[in-house]
């Protein structure tokens, strides 16, 4: 993540310390804080909505300053990146808490304390292929995103009949539940790079295909966390795997206590299973 916004310099008086006359009579404390996160909606639309307020961030880092005491500005620095986490549009924060009055008992510029911390959000991710090696070629492309995923765990593949478009082999397909430091923008560059790496083209609507990596969730519904989307080049959460067996099978197999936003409803991923066709569907 390259893009970020740095509010520094941030100024309040509190009373952390583990001394005494720290707790009573207190000090001022300075703060940096750089958000990073993905700035380019922001640029293309000009619209607030699509970035973070520095405002807002500011208010509730003097907050934490006058808020009550604690002993370490390690805490102090942790809380406030947690606030800063709290914000749906930060990927990871940079932190910095300096004490300029700390009682060092030595001649000193400064003291400070950082920490540089990562949202982990959870995502799901269906994969498909019915050209060549189609097991191995899955696996090989959950190995290829590396880094982009963490806690990565895959359902058993299935095999399935095709949906649409000419005849073709049987899909062989899964689904992947994981977490990622990664904007939904930016994984889902991720998942293109990789199909492009297995030789995916998209000239035949609904055709077979080398490698297909869906991006059908990102963040939790369950306390609001998800991205919902409706734009062309990301649509959030998938349209359509609320009706696809191959999708939806494979995902309550990984995590059966896994949900799905339809419209404004949360669904249990089990509950919509129950209400697809799913005989055409058999394990590898």
């Amino acid at each position: 993540m390259t893009d970020r916004i740095s509010l520094l310099g941030v100024r309040a008086r509190g009373f952390h310390g583990v001394l005494a006359d720290e707790k009573r009579d207190g000090q001022d404390f300075v703060v940096d804080v750089v958000l990073h996160l993905d700035l380019a909606p922001a640029g293309a639309s000009d619209d607030l909505e699509r970035t973070v307020s520095y405002a807002e961030v500011g208010a509730d880092v003097v907050a934490r300053i006058e808020g009550p005491s604690l002993d370490l500005i390690e805490s102090l620095a942790e809380q406030i990146a947690g606030d800063a986490l709290a914000r749906p549009l930060v990927r990871a924060v940079d932190v910095t808490v300096h004490k300029p009055s700390a009682p060092v008992g030595v001649p000193f510029g400064d003291v400070s304390v950082s920490v540089h911390r990562r949202r982990e959000v959870p995502v799901v991710i269906a994969l498909g292929a019915n050209l060549g090696d189609a097991a191995r070629t899955l696996q090989a492309a959950v190995d290829d995103l590396g880094d982009a995923l963490h806690g990565v765990r895959r359902a058993p593949f299935v095999t399935t009949e095709p949906v649409g478009g000419p005849d073709q082999p049987r899909y062989t397909n899964s689904v992947v539940v994981a977490t990622t430091s990664l904007s939904p923008r930016e994984l889902l560059e991720r998942l293109h790079a990789v199909e492009a790496r297995h030789g995916r083209v998209r000239e035949v609507r609904w055709g077979a295909r080398t490698l297909d990596l869906d991006l059908v969730q990102y963040g939790d519904p369950r306390d609001g966390s998800d991205v919902v989307s409706d734009a062309p080049e990301l649509t959030l959460p998938h349209p359509r795997a609320h009706a696809r067996g191959f999708v939806l099978h494979p995902w309550s197999r990984v995590d059966p206590e896994a949900v799905l936003r339809v419209g404004g409803a949360t669904r249990r991923v089990v509950d919509l299973l129950a209400e697809v066709d799913t005989d055409d569907i058999e394990d590898l």
